[in-house]
């Protein structure tokens, strides 16, 4: 493994800061997107909401490894959230000593219309960029994506995967 350079090490800085700034931005763009949802959510209960949307019916604990957090965790947070009829829980139909949990109507439809909200303020904000440097930024951020491992999403799929 070859030593880093003054110069590496100086851009790979700048490119953390860039990151940090735009997360700020992305978290902002996320927040003010559950803004409008009649049931005030939480960024990791949407967090949950999508993951059920995305991966399906899961049960306690594959949704709390999912999400990296401890089943009690988890559990508190599907507490809140079928309060809200957001998600629902039952017997596996495999197992049913097995609790799983599923999104309900509400939050499939709570999920979707976030998600179109979020779109719509990021579709704003990349058409205020000039498209050089769109370009530009589509193939950092995928080579970004690519070294943390997270899959890409293909054109046209909904921006609430794996969010």
């Amino acid at each position: 493994m070859a030593a880093s350079t003054p110069a590496s090490d100086a851009d790979a800085e700048a490119v953390v800061s860039a990151l940090l700034t735009a997360s700020r931005l992305l978290f902002a763009v996320s927040a003010r997107s559950l803004a409008a949802v009649e049931e005030a959510l939480t960024l990791p209960q949407f967090r949950m909401l999508v993951v059920l949307d995305t991966r399906g019916t899961l049960s306690l604990t594959q949704l709390a490894t999912e999400l990296g957090v401890q089943p009690s965790t988890a559990m508190r947070m599907l507490d809140r959230l079928e309060s809200a009829d957001m998600v629902t829980r039952g017997a596996s139909p495999t197992d049913r000593r097995l609790s799983v949990v599923s999104l309900t109507t509400t939050g499939e439809r709570t999920v979707h219309e976030a998600t179109e909200r979020r779109r719509a303020e990021i579709a704003r904000i990349v058409e205020v960029m000039p498209a050089g440097r769109r370009r530009h930024l589509v193939h950092a951020l995928q080579a970004f994506t690519e070294a943390g491992g997270e899959p890409a999403v293909a054109l046209g799929t909904p921006l609430h995967v794996g969010w």
